[in-house]
């Protein structure tokens, strides 16, 4: 929740209006519970997704996860009709399945550091090819998973989509 991108993510979406809930996993940080390996955690962004649908009745929400959050919250959001528009950031290709977004076809955002160690670029461009429209990839060359030292990189990504899709 704390996060360096999480927090950039966050604040670029809150700069433009939309109503932000960042939060931590069960295990995480001050969280109940324990890791369940991606299980449990699609739990936690369900209950996210109910407490936001509480807070803002009949508006469309925007799912932005990062790393293991992506993963997690993109099979959640591609399922869930409350959920209009997606963003995944680092997201990590080489190590999880991500096949269940050959059938999604909400807009997607992806934003991968150029030299991501846990999502390469060859593995997501492999993915990305088989995904439906609507989908867009921004590669921040030279960035790692953690995108450091290019943050404004992510932000500008992230409000770049965010203007094409008239959000």
């Amino acid at each position: 929740m704390h996060n360096k991108v999480v927090y950039q993510a966050a604040k670029a979406l809150h700069e433009r209006s939309a109503p932000v809930l960042r939060f931590n996993f069960r295990g995480a940080g001050t969280s109940e519970g324990e890791h369940d390996r991606g299980v449990g955690e699609q739990d936690d962004v369900r209950a996210a997704l109910n407490f936001l649908s509480a807070e803002f009745p009949g508006k469309p929400i925007l799912l932005a996860g990062f790393s293991f959050g992506s993963w997690v919250g993109l099979r959640v959001g591609c399922a869930d009709q409350r959920v209009s528009h997606l963003i995944g950031l680092g997201v990590p290709v080489n190590n999880v399945d991500v096949t269940y977004l050959r059938s999604c076809a909400k807009p997607k955002l992806f934003i991968q550091g150029g030299n991501d160690q846990f999502g390469s670029r060859s593995n997501l461009e492999a993915i990305y090819a088989t995904l439906p429209e609507p989908k867009h990839l921004v590669f921040v060359d030279g960035a790692d998973h953690f995108f450091a030292g290019q943050l404004d990189e992510v932000a500008r990504a992230i409000n770049a989509w965010l203007s094409s899709q008239s959000l």
